[in-house]
């Protein structure tokens, strides 16, 4: 009889059957065999808490009851038992002080005596507990200690089966690396998720902005730290909510907790926030920088869905906000079919080569003389001249911007070659740069490389940017290039001044030439006594520190008027001339060399007549 049992349940274990199946049809064996009793089997924990994993005659609410009870001398004979590592018999449950506290649960179920036994494994060390249960009060007998012995065995060899399998499926859920759950348990967690109450639960998607920086420059065992750091952080800041690394720089976090999902933007920032610190331990400067993508649940949404979701924001994120979180919203797909079309319109406008500058004059509005050009981005289709405003989503692609700024490069310096044989090259070409253009040291190469090339000097290039792209990346690499640039007799022009981060006191620190205060405080100069009190505090402040201020958007001479009136030397606008193409451009020269404008109004200079340079 004890053979068979034992075949019964070892053929189970074998088969891989789970712990409660196994053990459940090891009781059931016991009880077709001893009638008179019921059969019990318990694990315990690293803990020491006792957890049911069998007992099929006894009601659910008794082994509830049970369940994450701490072992101990007196709670009851399997606590004993485990607590003792050694059996222990309750012959009269009802006058033994272990199950005092217990009376309540045993009196309905005509428990009367109990015999418990500990499981152990290969080390000694309690993993479980097998239970006797008897209606009278009373011990074991020899037939049951014979089958208790079968029964530890195979219990101890279903148990050592149990963590083994739950060690397996730890370690592969788990990232080797940093420790946190991988991409497996991630799908399994969303696959566990219920779908039905929308708001009930989120995703934010993270990848790691500076990882491949960060392993060029100085290898992977940097890299390593990065990530290992990073998860790190991000399972702090997440808590109580779960963080997963998906792989390579790709993390998630299941958003479930009620203050999480209340306000899951700021939850974004605090784990942007949170990576944003230097490595500890490391000898270099890297600091772990992130862009994030999110999503909510919504009505009659699958778990997939709103992983999608996520990942189109991740992705949006990407590509317009690097280094901040932006939330799905419907119609996100939409904006970004429109960022792709005006991609592909722009990558085939470089392949045709219909892309070329126009050239908006810088006007000196005491003297007239034009001090140089904007070089401002056109492409050229069978229609029209379009305006770098209708493809301004294509130059988020750092791909595409690169591009676009070696094309514009090339034709301004071919332009520049052709004024400088002209003899009528202006002293400044400004032509703005993006974010991307300042990644990767591509600048120090391409500029003196491409102007070398026509034989241009370096000092008629002045270099544009706007205060995000400034402002907006949280390192130096932008700071550090421009200075390069200054010392090597480029100047510097801040773009678009008062519409991005920065603030007057920036200006202290900024390595510029020039600051071009943005169209908007020109258009409110003549109404609004805060604009203008902005703009005079720019040109004091730029006074102070030797830069020059040009206003741009100048529609009407009563706001050049009182752009001088108020000491701003320079200015550019429509009212001198809209950005025409290279050969307007050189007949402005030719004219501006010729004629040496301006007239004399009232008394003092005044730029030159619209219609002369139109």
């Amino acid at each position: 009889m004890d053979i068979s049992l034992q075949n019964n349940i070892l053929e189970l274990v074998a088969k891989g059957v789970d712990l409660a199946s196994a053990t459940d049809r090891l009781c059931r064996e016991v009880e077709i065999r001893l009638p008179d009793v019921r059969c019990s089997v318990l694990r315990v924990d690293v803990a020491g808490r006792l957890h049911p994993v069998a007992g099929p005659s006894l009601p659910e609410y008794y082994l509830q009851s049970i369940d994450g009870l701490m072992i101990g001398p007196k709670v009851g004979s399997c606590g004993a038992a485990a607590y003792l590592g050694e059996p222990y018999t309750s012959i009269d449950i009802e006058s033994d002080p272990n199950w005092t506290k217990f009376l309540d649960l045993t009196r309905p179920l005509e428990m009367r005596g109990c015999w418990s036994n500990p499981i152990k494994n290969g080390r000694g060390e309690v993993t479980g507990v097998v239970a006797f249960y008897y209606r009278v009060p009373r011990g074991p007998t020899p037939l049951e200690r014979r089958i208790i012995r079968v029964c530890l065995h195979l219990c101890a060899i279903a148990i050592e089966q149990d963590i083994w399998r739950a060690q397996h499926v730890r370690r592969a859920q788990l990232d080797g690396l940093t420790g946190l759950p991988n991409r497996s348990a991630f799908n399994t967690s969303l696959g566990d998720l219920d779908c039905s109450e929308p708001g009930a639960w989120g995703l934010i998607l993270l990848d790691l902005d500076n990882l491949k920086i960060v392993n060029d420059t100085f290898g992977h065992v940097a890299g390593d730290a990065l990530i290992i750091q990073a998860a790190s952080r991000l399972a702090d800041a997440a808590a109580p909510d779960r963080a997963y690394r998906l792989g390579g720089d790709e993390f998630a976090v299941l958003l479930q907790s009620p203050a999480a999902l209340a306000d899951p933007a700021a939850t974004a920032r605090c784990l942007l926030d949170a990576l944003a610190q230097p490595l500890e331990g490391c000898e270099r400067n890297v600091v772990p920088r992130a862009t994030a993508g999110g999503a909510l649940i919504g009505e009659g949404e699958t778990a997939e869905q709103v992983r999608l979701n996520a990942d189109l924001a991740l992705y949006h994120a990407k590509e317009t906000a690097r280094g901040s979180y932006v939330r799905y919203v419907p119609g996100i797909a939409t904006r970004m079919a429109r960022r792709l079309d005006a991609i592909s319109a722009v990558e085939r406008a470089l392949a045709e080569d219909r892309l070329l500058p126009h050239y908006q004059p810088l006007i000196d509005l005491r003297t007239g003389t034009i001090l140089g050009f904007e070089a401002l981005c056109r492409m050229r289709t069978d229609e029209r001249i379009v305006s770098a405003a209708e493809f301004f989503e294509a130059t988020t692609d750092g791909k595409v911007a690169g591009a676009i700024t070696a094309r514009m490069l090339e034709r301004v310096a071919a332009d520049l070659r052709q004024w400088c044989d002209l003899g009528i090259a202006p002293p400044h070409i400004g032509m703005n740069f993006s974010s991307s253009d300042f990644h990767g040291s591509r600048l120090r190469e391409m500029i003196p490389e491409t102007l070398q090339r026509y034989g241009v000097p370096l000092h008629h290039l002045t270099l544009e940017i706007t205060e995000t792209v400034y402002l907006g990346q949280g390192d130096t690499v932008v700071a550090d290039t421009l200075r390069w640039f200054r010392a090597q007799g480029l100047l510097v022009a801040l773009d678009d001044f008062g519409t991005g981060y920065a603030s007057l006191t920036h200006l202290l620190t900024m390595p510029v030439d020039f600051i071009k205060i943005d169209k908007s405080f020109t258009d409110q100069l003549l109404q609004n006594s805060a604009s203008r009190a902005i703009v005079e505090g720019v040109l004091h402040i730029a006074q102070e520190l030797d830069m020059r201020v040009i206003a741009e958007g100048v529609e009407t001479e009563l706001q050049a008027e009182r752009l001088r009136s108020i000491g701003c030397t320079f200015g550019q606008g429509h009212l001198f001339s809209p950005a025409v193409g290279v050969e307007r451009a050189t007949e402005i020269l030719q004219l501006a060399r010729k004629t040496d404008f301006p007239a004399v109004l009232n008394g003092r200079a005044a730029p030159p007549d619209p219609a002369v340079l139109h």
